[in-house]
């Protein structure tokens, strides 16, 4: 058990570097652009795929800011009450869940001029941890046991029944049949022991 915790501890600390090795930083606008009234910003997010653990990055002049709004104060262009604002020139948002967010410039009439942006944040695919097994490991060696020899049914003439006509028994005990001889149960089983051991031998030579 201890072995099996480490081991999922280790995947799980591998997934973590995965995720930190990939995360992208994205600089709002491309390029070609940046947080400002004559970039084509919508255009721009639409063309990314923003994962979990991505970073966002505002670079914006100091007459522009950065404010994370609801969804319907982004459709109104509303900046009276937003989530978060943020201003300085240079601002770096982590996306750190999956869904979408709402970003607008609070300066007055901008907003209105395309300067907003909706980031749909998708979620990172990692890898399933391995699940343990109860069960041990089957063996697919199919052990070889000797084919068993059918028992003969000759018999010898001295155990070979007479033939008597039949006639009407005047008792019942005349009647009474014999136990079968076990001379040819024991014959098959000495067989199948001379059988296994030329087996065994045979395997013995082959290695």
């Amino acid at each position: 058990m201890a072995m099996l915790r480490s081991t999922l501890m280790s995947l799980a600390i591998l997934a973590m570097l995965v995720n930190l090795a990939m995360a992208a930083n994205y600089t709002v606008g491309g390029a070609n652009g940046g947080w400002d009234t004559s970039s084509d910003l919508q255009t721009w997010a639409s063309s990314q795929s923003f994962l979990v653990g991505d970073n966002l990055i505002f670079q914006y002049t100091p007459n522009h800011d950065v404010l994370e709004v609801s969804k319907s104060d982004y459709d109104s262009c509303q900046a009276s009450n937003p989530i978060q604002s943020y201003s300085g020139g240079t601002t770096n948002i982590p996306l750190s869940s999956q869904g979408k967010r709402y970003f607008i410039c609070g300066t007055s009439g901008h907003c209105s001029q395309g300067m907003k942006v909706q980031i749909d944040t998708l979620a990172t695919s990692a890898p399933p941890p391995a699940s343990p097994s109860s069960k041990p490991p089957t063996s697919s060696v199919t052990p070889l046991v000797p084919t068993p020899v059918p028992e003969s049914h000759s018999s010898s003439p001295a155990e070979t029944p007479k033939s008597t006509p039949t006639v009407p028994s005047p008792t019942p005990s005349a009647t009474s049949a014999k136990p079968p001889s076990s001379t040819a149960h024991k014959g098959g089983f000495l067989v199948n022991i001379t059988m296994g051991i030329i087996f065994v031998m045979t395997m013995l030579q082959a290695y």
